[in-house]
């Protein structure tokens, strides 16, 4: 059974935020988050960091300010999840704006792979009647060493704008933007490739402003754009530290406001979700795997094209069918998850530090959601493979893990541990990428096995659940409830959960397989649903959950979704 431990608050900080005039209840959440005073509450958008403090981003504003001056053939390769269509798109908008000559192509990850190879490279090559001059990565390129000297060999000149780690050599690229290189002291180092990008076009417009390009032109209004880096930033996951939440605060206003691109909001209207209230919730879980199905599946140029279209119905046309492909997503996802758990279920966990799993059905655009959803089940980092589209005799993975493990350093020791074992690997702490040999599977599953052994204790496999703390009856009133809906909440800073003792009152299975709760708490009565679990509970329950607010037939009222039940 996992363990249920309290967030611990930071005294100073909740003293601070108390003298701050902020409510206390809120000021303990935010205390427990890291925010040591007012001004990390702050989500105005001149609390942004500088984009000068981004190594680099001068050269790279003025490399691509002289290419625009001088009407070169700029291209954008970008990657194929949400955070690069949406790097993509805005780097689309905001260089047309700028009167930039630029197109994109996507990367095929079926039969291209991963970031700026040098197949990618033949294709861009060919994209024009003649070749780009200037090629801008977006979310990839800073491990694309290979495919930048390929680039260089053809007289094409590449931009990198990426946020991944790098490894140990950089490609010889004209320019790197990514906070995340060497000797960058940006202070926010957990942008998403949006994010970076969204910075490069802040010190390219200033560039461009410096040398009075703008005279007698419309100039861009950068702000507008801010739609597609809250998108990107949520659906990447990244950690939301305060850059990222401002960022993330401004796009949800423009979206409530209606000011936003025609894509996000057809998606929405084809997810079902009202526009004037979106949150983090709807870009996470309603509009990015909508955009990522794209990818997955297909093509993510049809995602891309939603999300620079500013035709209404085409907008709705290419929502439409991102909604088909994420349905077909999740009919795969529940098939391989079956076989997963088939396996999984037949393993002594007890013996096992990390899980390397591989089916030949598997689909090689789901495997990344399918080893997220063992890693929840297990609490253990995982990897699951599926057999390379293009080439039998590969792999390709895709890892997640768990906070004890750096999935991306775990990758790199076992490439100089065992060096024949992985071709090519990329990623995050959390999240990471990998090419294998077929035949090296067993020899890989071993080795993974072995270095987590070395990274992690026993106790780092024990589930911990994090809460806010018992709460009591009437502190969840309606008013406090609205304004944790209004807050940015995600990856690195948690929606508030909370444990009581309540009383079932009501309790009856929805939908099959979920259960519809009335829970009594003092004197207060409370709708709540628990998802995915459909068993009858006892007459009374200590239970963690979340609060939110319902609307239904335009009535609203606090909901608590219960996500664990204490035996």
């Amino acid at each position: 059974m996992p363990d249920i431990v309290t967030r611990t608050v930071n005294p100073e900080y909740y003293a601070q935020l108390i003298k701050d005039n902020v409510d206390q209840r809120l000021a303990k959440l935010y205390a427990g988050r890291g925010v040591s005073g007012i001004n990390g509450l702050n989500t105005a958008l001149d609390a942004l960091l500088s984009p000068q403090l981004l190594l680099h981003i001068e050269t790279a504003a003025a490399y691509l300010a002289d290419a625009i001056q001088a009407k070169k053939r700029l291209l954008i390769v970008a990657d194929y999840d949400a955070d690069g269509a949406t790097a993509c798109a805005l780097g689309l908008r905001a260089l047309s704006q700028m009167g930039a000559v630029v197109d994109f192509i996507v990367p095929n990850r079926f039969t291209l792979g991963y970031g700026l190879t040098p197949g990618v490279v033949d294709l861009a090559a060919n994209h024009y009647a003649g070749k780009p001059d200037v090629i801008i990565t977006v979310d990839n390129g800073i491990a694309s060493v290979d495919g930048v000297a390929a680039a260089n060999r053809l007289g094409i000149d590449v931009v990198i704008t990426d946020h991944h780690l790098p490894g140990e050599t950089l490609p010889d690229a004209a320019v790197i933007v990514n906070p995340n290189q060497p000797h960058d002291t940006f202070p926010s180092k957990s942008l998403a490739g949006v994010g970076v990008m969204f910075y490069l076009m802040l010190a390219l417009r200033a560039m461009l402003r410096s040398r009075q390009y703008f005279q007698g032109k419309d100039e861009p209004n950068l702000a507008d754009l801010l739609d597609l880096v809250a998108l990107g930033t949520v659906a990447d996951v990244v950690k939301l530290e305060h850059n990222n939440r401002i960022l993330v605060e401004q796009g949800l206003k423009r979206i409530r406001a209606g000011r936003c691109s025609a894509g996000i909001s057809a998606i929405l209207k084809v997810g079902g979700r009202d526009q004037s209230c979106v949150s983090t919730y709807d870009l996470g879980f309603v509009i990015g795997p909508r955009i990522n199905a794209a990818g997955r599946l297909e093509d993510m140029s049809v995602g891309i094209a939603c999300l620079t279209t500013n035709d209404a119905d085409m907008a709705f046309t290419l929502a439409t069918k991102l909604d088909q492909l994420n349905r077909e997503r999740r009919v795969i996802e529940s098939d391989m998850k079956t076989d997963a758990l088939i396996t999984v279920d037949s393993l002594d966990l007890t013996a096992r530090y990390a899980l390397a799993l591989y089916e030949p059905s598997w689909h090689q655009g789901v495997v990344g959601i399918l080893a997220g959803r063992i890693r929840e089940k297990t609490n253990r980092p995982v990897i699951a493979f599926a057999t390379d589209a293009a080439n039998a005799a590969v792999l390709k993975g895709s890892g997640r893990s768990i906070a004890s493990l750096h999935m991306r350093d775990c990758l790199d020791l076992i490439t100089k541990r065992y060096p024949d074992l992985i071709v090519t690997f990329g990623g995050h702490a959390m999240a990471a990428g990998l090419t294998i040999r077929a035949n090296a599977l067993p020899d890989f599953a071993t080795a993974f096995e072995v270095i987590a052994r070395e990274l992690l204790s026993p106790a780092d496999l024990n589930e911990q659940i994090e809460t806010d703390g018992e709460v009591e009856a009437g502190a969840l009133d309606f008013d406090f409830v609205r304004q944790l809906e209004a807050q940015v909440w995600g990856q690195g800073f948690s929606a508030p959960s909370y444990r009581a003792t309540f009383k079932v009152l009501a309790q009856n299975v929805v939908g099959e397989k979920h259960l519809k709760l009335r829970l009594g708490l003092g004197k207060d009565t409370f709708e709540a649903i628990r998802f995915g679990s459909p068993d009858s509970l006892n007459p009374t329950i200590d239970a963690v959950f979340r609060p939110s607010i319902n609307t239904f037939r335009k009535t609203s009222v606090v909901q608590l979704t219960i996500a664990h039940i204490a035996a």
